[in-house]
């Protein structure tokens, strides 16, 4: 926020310089970014936190340097002096949409002479920046950096109807700005429109047909409040950013509209001239009165750490402008003021007592009570994720949570419902939030590409969000992978998920199934279902060749994707000990013959059934071997390592011999498996 400090100096008395005026109010929580000479004046940049927007205006600040240097606020008076003729025989005012435009003030001022400035508005507005048009704009855009409340000027003559229609704009419905651009609005947007046209967008703009010009005689003035909400939601889809929408975002004084409204004509009457309608149109929807907030002594002293005598207390608040409510000797119940809206609570104004005692009254070793904060059990998961999978060779990756329509088409495991659309992109055409990380780390990938680097190993654990009927969005938190392609690719991030699962959940059976739906990404054959004790909870398989040209990637890839509630379900978070072992393992290698449909996930359990305790591990060696004519249509040859091993004792050669034969025995019972010569 940018201040003219002898404008400031109008509206309270402070007595010091710049530099002792600009570190007081840095000590009060308006930090100071810079000062520089203007004349004989001074132009103050002060950063003003978005819980503040009372203080977008010099008034505001002026109000709260009167509370620092224990000044007086001097306001100007805003009585302009009113002609005969009434407002409501000049001009009509209907508000359609209340809830975008809980209040409208209108004032008419008729005879008006439109030139240039005076000389000291002419000063105070290029202090601060501000470029000057004529006498009746820059006016308007006087009196908004004096209170922070935003004001338009139209040219009453060229007003349809010679009214004002507040409304909600129609689809597609076209608007020419001041800036001599035109604009498709959207339902839902505030329109200030006359008899047949918008003539401006409500907080955000006004518009060409209506401005103020060398031959404009009459003026309306408006005075008004927006929804936060809604001006942010316009100014961010039309592109259009102003002085007036930065502070109608942020929400201005509803209750000080009138006031301003008057203050405006006021300064017309006196650098303009002409003459005030009397009285003025104001419709204002009903409003609920704010709760009073209470205080007590004693919170001040455990959250600040210091005792803050109540008197103390009391003139705090009251320089700051809240009422008393009620009073007694350890608390007070107080109302704040219209211009504060981020008071609503007591910390909020244990924080006002702090920062007007003074920050620096609190002493460095003060004894505040602190709670120690504890990670959850969803922190804890992912530490161990991002621990296993660095370990593995992986980099975390962190991408945006929309993307197109190409991207977000391109892979779906977890629903066919069409994805949740943005209203307002972040990124050029990326309105569709994310049903899989998958693609985003897949685009990851051909960036990577693009640049030279030939290891890419990444994953991500973020939120999808998957459309429900009627409902908001089921955000899941999910684990995306992507490993470079070739041959054992496959396998190896197989291994990264059984270590992973391994670190969290030792107990969990993990499967491999085969794909219950086909996912067009995925290579045919080459792609399977995750299962943790018996729920599907992932997705592994192969980019395919036609994914591989849609995402402009060179190089082979691996893909997965797990849900990581799964995880946290099954997790086992209290580390346990296991001590190393002392006795030696036994190998036996087998080389088994099986159908083609014979999966690796049921072979292995049935090893695991058999062997018991002793089956360390039962590793497959290389890829699966076929040959029609050596072993068979239909048949597959896997090589697999079994490894034993007792915590007791060691084995010996014919005890491993001997599990090894009921192993063979057990696998040709189950599975139809037979020994290869």
């Amino acid at each position: 926020m940018l201040i003219s400090y002898e404008w400031l100096k109008s509206l309270v008395p402070l007595g010091v310089n710049v530099e002792e005026f600009a570190l007081r109010m840095m000590m009060a929580g308006f930090n100071h970014e810079s000062t520089a000479a203007v004349g004989d004046d001074f132009c103050v940049d002060l950063e003003i936190t978005s819980n503040r927007p009372d203080c977008l205006g010099h008034i505001g600040l002026a109000r709260e340097a009167a509370v620092v240097f224990g000044s007086q606020l001097k306001l100007p008076a805003a009585a302009p002096k009113s002609g005969a003729a009434k407002v409501g025989d000049i001009t009509k005012l209907r508000v359609d949409c209340p809830e975008l435009c809980p209040r409208y003030v209108a004032r008419v001022i008729r005879g008006v002479k439109v030139g240039p400035s005076p000389a000291w508005l002419v000063r105070r507005l290029t202090t601060i920046g501000q470029p000057t048009v004529n006498n009746v704009v820059d006016i308007t855009n006087y009196v908004l950096m004096e209170t922070g409340q935003p004001l338009h000027a139209f040219d009453l003559a060229k007003l349809h109807g010679r009214q004002i229609v507040v409304r909600e704009a129609k689809p597609g419905e076209k608007f020419d700005a001041i800036n001599h651009k035109t604009y498709t609005l959207d339902a839902g947007m505030c329109v200030i429109a006359d008899a047949d046209r918008p003539v401006a967008v409500g907080g955000v703009m006004g518009g060409v047909d209506s401005e103020v010009s060398q031959a404009t005689t009459e003026l309306l003035i408006e005075s008004a409040a927006f929804d936060p909400l809604s001006i942010r939601t316009t100014s961010r889809k039309l592109g259009l950013r102003s002085d007036s929408s930065y502070r109608f975002e942020r929400g201005v004084d509803i209750e000080n509209a009138d006031w301003v409204s008057r203050r405006c004509c006021e300064l017309i009457l006196e650098v303009c001239g002409g003459e005030l309608a009397e009285g003025a149109l104001d419709v204002a929807a009903s409003r609920s009165p704010r709760e009073a907030v209470t205080l007590r002594s004693s919170q001040i002293k455990r959250i600040v750490g210091i005792e803050v005598p109540m008197p103390e207390v009391r003139r705090i608040l009251g320089s700051l402008g809240l009422k008393e409510n009620a009073v007694a000797d350890d608390r007070i119940t107080v109302n704040p003021p219209s211009w504060r809206r981020d008071l609503e609570r007591e910390i909020d104004l244990i924080e006002e007592v702090a920062r007007i005692h003074g920050y620096d009254k609190i002493p460095e070793d003060v004894g505040v009570p602190m709670a120690r904060s504890a990670r959850t059990d969803e922190d804890r998961v992912l530490a161990k994720v991002r621990q296993v999978l660095t370990a593995c060779g992986f980099d975390e990756a962190l991408t945006i949570s929309v993307v197109d329509e190409g991207l977000s088409q391109s892979f779906s495991p977890w629903t066919d419902a069409a994805p949740l659309a943005l209203q307002m992109p972040i990124l050029e055409r990326a309105d569709k939030l994310r049903r899989s990380l998958v693609p985003s780390l897949l685009k990851a990938r051909r960036e990577n590409e693009a640049v030279g680097n030939r290891t890419i190993e990444l994953f991500e654990t973020a939120k999808v969000y998957l459309p429900q009927t009627g409902e908001l969005p089921q955000e899941d938190l999910m684990l995306g992978l992507t490993s470079g392609g070739g041959d054992g690719a496959f396998y190896r991030v197989k291994g990264v998920l059984e270590a992973l699962l391994a670190a969290l959940a030792p107990a969990a059976r993990f499967e491999v199934r085969d794909l219950t739906k086909k996912h067009d990404l995925l290579a045919i054959g080459r792609a399977c279902e995750l299962a943790l004790d018996g729920e599907v909870v992932g997705v592994l398989g192969e980019v395919g060749a036609a994914a591989l040209k849609k995402f402009e990637l060179r190089e082979p890839a691996i893909v997965a994707e797990l849900k990581l509630a799964a995880l946290l379900k099954a997790a086992v978070l209290v580390p346990r000990y296991a001590p190393t072992p002392a006795y030696p393992a036994m190998e036996r290698d087998i080389n088994l013959v099986v159908d083609e449909k014979v999966r690796w996930s049921d072979l292995a359990a049935t090893v695991r059934a058999c062997g018991g305790a002793l089956v360390e591990s039962f590793d497959l060696k290389g890829q699966p071997y076929r040959d029609e004519k050596r072993i068979g249509p239909g048949k597959k040859s896997l090589v697999v390592t079994l490894t034993l091993r007792s915590s007791e004792r060691t084995l010996t050669n014919t005890e491993a011999d001997d599990l090894r034969t009921r192993v063979v025995e057990e696998c040709a019972k189950r599975h139809g498996a037979t020994l290869r010569a």
